[in-house]
């Protein structure tokens, strides 16, 4: 039992830990490109929606090259007693980079869905920016993010090469779900693995069932706008 419970109560901690991350991160850069009004937004979207589409272990190793003890930002921080490389920290940070881009694209999809209409009748109700976004935007946008944060839970806990690159695979502090069932089929413990996949696979499909129902209807959405022109 402990073969199951120690990498699945880690992997939701790492999971947790990194969507807050994605999520905070998300939503603050996806409101600014969907209310920057430039051709580099888009540029910069791409390039931060880049983990999407990057094999994990060449994220892995930017994320080495840069946290590791002669990294970039590692050897600051190894000077501070700070080391982030085969740590669970560091399983957070490469699964809050892999999820980040869930919630972008999710947010920034939800926010330019808003009307502006009704945020300008709030600016002219004198109503400032913090509250427009407070009381306006962000609660017409909830579902869609919501529902990309879900789908980022689902990303993070499933992570492996990224995680595996720079946490590497220590059990009991940094041995998640997916490596744990990868070291259990590397060591031909069939029926281990097939517990953590069968666990594994019913949390993500419950979390797909509703990031799904939370996902805005853009068939009602356009009957909305259609019914307010």
């Amino acid at each position: 039992m402990t073969e199951i419970s120690v990498p699945l109560l880690l992997s939701l901690k790492v999971a947790g830990w990194a969507t807050f991350f994605a999520a905070v991160l998300g939503i603050s850069v996806a409101y600014g490109l969907s209310r920057w009004r430039s051709s580099w937004a888009d540029a910069i979207d791409a390039l931060l929606t880049l983990p999407m589409v990057l094999p994990p272990t060449v994220i892995g190793y930017y994320l080495l090259v840069l946290l590791g003890r002669r990294g970039w930002f590692g050897s600051y921080l190894s000077g501070l007693g700070i080391e982030l490389v085969f740590t669970w920290q560091g399983a957070v940070i490469a699964a809050t980079v892999v999820a980040f881009p869930m919630v972008l694209k999710a947010a920034r999809a939800a926010f330019e869905d808003v009307d502006h209409a009704l945020e300008d009748g709030a600016r002219v109700l004198g109503i400032g920016p913090w509250g427009i976004f407070f009381r306006v935007t962000l609660p017409l946008a909830l579902h869609g993010i919501l529902a990309g944060v879900l789908l980022a839970f689902a990303r993070a806990l499933g992570e492996f090469g990224a995680t595996l690159m720079i946490a590497g695979n220590i059990p009991g502090r940094t041995q998640t779900l997916s490596i744990a069932i990868y070291e259990a089929v590397q060591a031909g413990n069939d029926d281990t693995a097939n517990t953590l996949v069968l666990v594994t696979a019913l949390t993500c499909v419950v979390v797909l069932l509703i990031a799904g129902r939370l996902a805005p209807d853009r068939s009602r959405m356009k009957g909305m706008a259609g019914g307010r022109r």
